[in-house]
C-alpha cells in the first residue's frame, strides 16, 4: 500500500472507531445516575458509618460537566473491543499469513486484559482512598467533588486497562520479530526497574498501594510473554 493508501485506511478505522465510542458515550449519558452510583462506593466505603457519602458540586455548571464526563469514559469502555478490532484491522496488512490467525486471540485477549485491568483498579480503589485520605491527618474533613473524584476513578480504571495490555504488546512485537523471548529474559532485571518506574507515573492516585497492584501483575504478564513467545514460534 502507498502512504495515500494507509492513510486512507487509517481514516477509515479510526471513524468506524469513533462512531462506536459516540454510541457507547449515548449509552453512559442514559444510564448516568446508575454509573454513578455504581462509582461512588468505595468513597463510601472509606467514610465512617453513619456519614452521607454525597458528592458535593461547586459551580452550576459541574453537574452537567460530570454527565458529559462519565459518558465520554463510559463510551470509550463500552466501545473498547471495537476499537481493538479496528487497531489489528489496521496492522493486519503488514503481517503474513499465518500472523493473521492470531487476529481473534488478540482481540479477545485484548478486552479480557483490558477488562481485568480495570477489576484490579476498582478492587485497589478503597484501599487507595483509605491511604489517600488517612495521609492528611485527623484535622482534615474529606469532601470530595464529583468532577475530580469521577476523574480519579475513571483514569485508574484506564490506566490499569492500558497497562494489562502490556503482555499483548510484547507478544505482539515477537510475533513481528522486533524481539525474541531470549532477549527479553536477558532484560529481566532493567524490566523490573523500568515496570516500576512505569507503575509509579501512569498511576493517577500515586499511591504505593495502586503502584505495586500495577506493578505485581506486569511483571507477572512480562514472564508470561517469554513463555508464550517461545510456544508461538515453535
Amino acid at each position: 500500500m502507498t502512504i495515500v493508501e494507509h492513510l486512507t485506511e487509517l481514516r477509515r478505522r479510526l471513524i468506524i472507531a469513533m462512531v462506536a465510542v459516540t454510541l457507547g458515550a449515548v449509552v453512559a449519558f442514559v444510564l448516568y445516575n446508575r454509573i454513578l452510583h455504581v462509582l461512588i462506593r468505595p468513597y463510601c466505603d472509606v467514610l465512617p458509618r453513619g456519614r452521607s457519602c454525597s458528592l458535593f458540586v461547586t459551580g452550576p455548571l459541574e453537574p452537567f460537566a460530570i454527565r458529559l464526563k462519565i459518558a465520554a469514559y463510559g463510551g470509550f469502555a463500552l466501545a473498547s473491543p471495537v476499537v481493538f478490532w479496528e487497531v489489528w484491522r489496521f496492522v493486519t496488512p503488514g503481517l503474513r499469513a499465518r500472523e493473521r490467525r492470531y487476529a481473534l486471540p488478540f482481540i479477545i485477549s485484548s478486552v479480557v486484559l483490558f477488562a481485568l485491568g480495570g477489576l484490579v483498579a476498582w478492587l485497589t480503589l478503597p484501599k487507595a482512598l483509605q491511604f489517600l485520605v488517612a495521609i492528611g491527618g485527623h484535622s482534615l474533613t474529606t469532601i470530595f467533588s464529583p468532577d475530580k473524584y469521577v476523574t480519579l476513578v475513571a483514569l485508574m480504571i484506564v490506566a490499569f486497562g492500558l497497562s494489562f495490555e502490556f503482555p499483548i504488546l510484547l507478544v505482539f512485537l515477537e510475533l513481528a520479530g522486533v524481539l525474541t523471548s531470549r532477549r527479553l529474559a536477558g532484560w529481566r532485571r532493567p524490566a523490573i526497574v523500568i515496570i516500576v518506574a512505569f507503575a509509579a507515573v501512569i498511576t493517577p492516585s500515586q499511591d504505593p498501594i495502586s503502584l505495586f497492584a500495577m506493578a505485581i501483575p506486569m511483571y507477572i504478564f512480562y514472564e508470561a510473554s517469554i513463555l508464550i513467545g517461545k510456544l508461538l514460534k515453535r
